[in-house]
């Protein structure tokens, strides 16, 4: 059943890409755009376009990455750089930073469609059902500018695009979580490029020595890790802890500490969530 359903869902979106007849994808090379730009191609062959968004809240390399993902899926990559840090009202970074952010990223996907002259008119981005319903400003801004949403139109989950990204042979199908540096900071905390910088070589430093799920919380002087709660008692054995503090602290962090309750999505969201319910 669960086989039947899931193609049912491969079906919805080869439906939709089809109808669309080209699109110029948002494309992280996450697990989730991935995806979405593998079933453009399948559908609309070089009538598909992926674009990459390149700012400082972009982990170093990651440009690489999804220029070699792009390459396996076998569709064209551009790559584009939004200037977000440039507006206040992200920079500032209330809870509708992710709002900035997105409008950023059509006005660059909204050129490229402009110097392909008219090659191209649909965007889409990579968001899923498991999206729909949690706060997200991103989300908001992308229907407002006209971005499309087709695995959420099609009804695919996270497990839904694992399984089929697997069935395809993609690499990513397994891939962690992951989300842009800005998301590391705390609301009403203003968004700088250096740090920005301090929490990538930070989560750079700690996925080398072995911790694969990690986030770098930036609270200005303390850094506050977010491990994978398996990983948690492996962060104390030999000098391992000892090695991060020292780190850390040449990144110029003043303290370093370990969250015990370990990595959970969005955990800066949870003041939103305690405001809201008192």
């Amino acid at each position: 059943m669960a086989d039947e359903l899931l193609q049912s869902k491969l079906a919805r979106l080869n439906a939709i890409l089809g109808e669309l007849g080209n699109a110029v994808v948002a494309f992280s090379g996450g697990v989730d755009s991935s995806f979405l730009a593998a079933a453009a191609v399948r559908v609309l062959g070089d009538k598909a376009l992926a674009v990459t968004a390149v700012s400082a809240s972009y982990p170093e390399g990651e440009v690489h990455r999804s220029r070699t993902i792009a390459d396996e899926i076998g569709i064209t990559l551009e790559v584009v750089y939004t200037e977000e840090l440039d507006n206040p009202d992200y920079v500032q970074n209330n809870p509708d930073r992710c709002f900035h952010c997105k409008s950023a990223l059509a006005d660059k996907l909204e050129e490229v469609v402009s110097n392909f002259g008219g090659r191209y008119e649909n965007l889409l981005y990579g968001a899923i059902a498991d999206d729909v319903g949690d706060y997200r400003p991103g989300m908001s801004a992308a229907e407002q500018r006209g971005i499309l949403a087709p695995l959420v139109d099609a009804g695919f989950t996270k497990a839904d695009v694992r399984a089929a990204s697997q069935a395809w042979g993609l690499s990513t199908w397994n891939d962690l979580a992951a989300a842009c540096l800005s998301s590391r900071i705390p609301y009403g905390t203003a968004v700088t490029v250096e740090a920005l910088r301090m929490i990538d070589r930070a989560e750079a430093f700690l996925k080398s020595i072995g911790f694969e799920q990690v986030r770098v919380r930036h609270h200005e002087e303390i850094a506050r890790i977010e491990l994978d709660p398996e990983d948690i008692p492996r962060f104390f054995v030999g000098d391992i802890y000892t090695r991060v503090s020292a780190e850390l602290k040449s990144i110029g962090y003043q303290y370093v500490t370990l969250d015990l309750q370990g990595y959970r999505t969005g955990s800066l969201n949870e003041s939103l969530i305690s405001i809201q319910v008192s």
